[in-house]
């Protein structure tokens, strides 16, 4: 009891935790694992297909959370997400038998509109006084989920690519199936404001967080680029073996979880966002330049440990930020937006890193990556604390 009323959370919260579990596992084991390993090895599609077919995937789902967010602030929640879900359990069971090329693609495509609605409901139930902590726990849950899965997947691919499809779409069910008890009310009272007018209030908070929007994508293509090439890094350069690499990511991946929850709370009591993301983001930018120097193997360890920990420390009190910017009235919608902007650096990254490290090799993306992060980091040390608490007093827009 003493833990809920410290994360002060509204009564659906545990429900909404279960779901993004579930929804985060089978995106993590469907992103990662199932759509290269069981395209390729039980399909026997080519790689440049499933490299298409795992772009349409965050494409659609990039480009759907606009038009979710606006949905989202005109229906009801459950109504949304249960069609969202629904829409993703049809995805993932077309993916086991989509033999052309086609329907592969098409099959990945259909799964990244189902997931999109989930994470913006989570963010508009966020309470404005602990949201950071709130944020920490949310992407506690989120993150556990996105590991867990390709790891489960990867062990059971090996025994029978048959039952880790079962076991996707029966997640994907179940996730379904929760989603039926949801409360079906309307929380925000916002159909009488036009959309046109709804968007020339976000067009306003854009243009007063102007100046964030390059970090915006920035932050995201600098960590984009390291998915495709990071398990070629640590076998070419780093002179590891897929064990030792399982290691760098469970160091990683554990600090990560154990640090969101009290970086949250750093966040919501000291305050200071600013330094928050210029501390975070410079650590990982030290420690990728650091790990692109090719050191032994228990330096990565310790290296994957403190990128963890900055990792921490930056999505609570990004998230705080972003939030100061999202209109109480059209929570949907501006977290739909925020949430493309955010995705374009997820599309472009992945094809910058595979493409420098074809003409180079996997250091220079590392190299590349961390000196973005490094210029993020001084471009928000130059700026007013101000822009990191909304540009303005807090006030309502009705």
């Amino acid at each position: 009891m003493a833990f809920k009323r410290s994360i002060a959370f509204g009564p659906e919260i545990i429900l909404f935790s279960i779901i993004l579990f579930f929804i985060e596992f089978v995106r993590g084991a469907v992103a990662i694992s199932f759509i290269p390993i069981y395209g390729e090895k039980s399909l026997g599609l080519s790689l440049d297909i499933i490299g298409v077919a795992i772009t349409a995937h965050y494409l659609t789902d990039t480009i759907l959370k606009i038009l979710i967010g606006w949905l989202l602030d005109r229906m009801s929640v459950r109504t949304v997400v249960h069609v969202g879900l629904l829409i993703s359990l049809l995805g993932v069971v077309l993916l086991g038998f989509a033999e052309y090329p086609w329907m592969f693609i098409m099959a990945a495509a259909i799964y990244g509109i189902g997931i999109s609605p989930i994470w913006i409901v989570c963010l508009t139930k966020v309470t404005e006084e602990r949201r950071a902590t709130q944020m920490g726990y949310l992407y506690t849950i989120w993150f556990i989920g996105l590991g867990a899965g390709p790891i489960c997947s990867n062990l059971l691919l090996d025994y029978s690519p048959r039952l880790t499809f079962y076991l996707l779409v029966g997640l994907s069910l179940v996730a379904w199936v929760l989603s039926l008890f949801i409360s079906n009310r309307q929380e925000r009272r916002v159909a009488t404001i036009p959309f046109s007018e709804q968007l020339a209030i976000l067009r306003e908070k854009l243009s007063r967080m102007r100046l964030l929007l390059p970090g915006m994508i920035l932050q995201t293509t600098g960590a984009a680029m390291l998915v495709p090439i990071l398990p070629s890094f640590a076998e070419k350069q780093l002179g590891i073996n897929n064990s030792q690499y399982s290691i760098l990511l469970v160091a990683g991946g554990a600090c990560t979880i154990l640090a969101l929850m009290p970086m949250g709370r750093l966040t919501d009591r000291i305050g200071g966002r600013k330094w928050f993301l210029v501390g975070g983001f410079s650590i990982f930018a030290l420690s990728l330049g650091f790990l692109a120097t090719t050191p032994p193997l228990w330096q990565c360890v310790v290296l994957a440990a403190v990128l963890g920990i900055s990792y921490a420390a930056v999505l609570p009190a990004w998230n705080a930020l972003l939030a100061a910017y999202v209109p109480p009235a059209q929570q949907g919608l501006g977290w739909g937006i925020f949430s493309t902007v955010e995705g374009i650096g997820v599309m472009v990254g992945p094809v910058a890193g595979g493409v420098i490290a074809q003409l180079q090799n996997e250091s220079n993306v590392v190299w590349i990556s961390a000196l973005l992060f490094a210029i993020i980091g001084v471009f928000y040390i130059l700026f007013p604390a101000s822009l990191f608490t909304g540009g303005e007093d807090k006030r309502s827009v009705s």
